[in-house]
């Protein structure tokens, strides 16, 4: 069932910095994980071929999934749980009905893209502050493994940054111009506005060779899959707008930039 026609609970008063609130203690003891009533799945790149089996157990055990409509969307067809579904906008509204449904028994599933780690803290914290417990987080496999792997760079040499979050982005932009050509980068853009063509610019303005070879990898593991292999340089050349016509490229993106 899509959506929940009970009436609207008391909205959760979210933290202003979710993801700072999500990563300010270590998860507790596995025991005490593995009996949490709510968990925070990643769901993998899209492709349920890469949905981890556990993954897939908690979303046939859950009760209630809560996410963002494009990411429940791709495990609609591996639960019999009710979904809530949200954007942006009504985050409050469906989050305070995942935590009254949770605070009367269900068993709860927060779904994120990939992997939770990735990108995934800002709606971490949110979950948690809506259920007022804490949430065990379980990985997934991410876009940003799959372009590890398509573009051969060992995650051990390469330096990942995840634009793809609200607020100032000059720290991870900084982070990449001093790492660029040491090691590979691997970088999650941000639709529209830090697009692959945007991080290209960026690091070409910060002094990097401008035929340093380059990779964006796009839609990864779904049919459509294409990889698009250049250099900073013409990447660069189609730098600017914040719209998704100012870009070659879709959001479902990861950059690789090779040492």
């Amino acid at each position: 069932m899509n959506g929940d026609d009970s009436p609207v609970p008391d909205l959760p008063d979210l933290p202003d910095k979710p993801a700072e609130a999500a990563s300010a203690v270590p998860e507790r003891s596995r025991t005490d994980s593995e009996d949490s009533p709510v968990h925070a799945v990643g769901i993998g790149p899209g492709n349920t071929e890469f949905l981890t089996r556990r993954a897939g157990r908690l979303l046939r055990e859950a009760d209630v999934v809560v996410g963002f409509e494009t990411v429940v969307e791709f495990v609609a067809d591996e639960t019999e749980a009710d979904l809530i579904t949200c954007g942006y906008r009504d985050e409050p509204e469906a989050l305070g009905r995942f935590a009254a449904r949770v605070a009367d028994g269900a068993r709860g599933v927060a779904v994120l893209m990939g992997d939770p780690n990735h990108s995934g803290y800002q709606f971490l914290g949110k979950v948690e502050a809506a259920v007022d417990a804490p949430v065990t987080v379980v990985p997934g496999i991410s876009s940003v493994q799959m372009a590890a792997s398509r573009a051969r760079t060992p995650l051990e040499e390469s330096v990942f940054e995840t634009l793809h979050v609200r607020g100032d982005l000059s720290p991870a932009l900084a982070r990449l111009r001093r790492a660029v050509g040491d090691r590979h980068l691997i970088v999650i853009p941000r639709p529209y506005d830090w697009m692959p063509e945007d991080i290209a610019a960026d690091l070409v303005d910060g002094g990097a060779d401008r035929d340093r070879a380059s990779l964006v990898c796009e839609r990864l593991t779904h049919p459509d899959e294409q990889i698009t292999r250049t250099d900073l340089e013409t990447l660069a050349d189609g730098a600017g707008g914040d719209g998704p016509e100012d870009s070659d490229f879709s959001d479902l993106s990861v950059l690789v930039v090779r040492a």
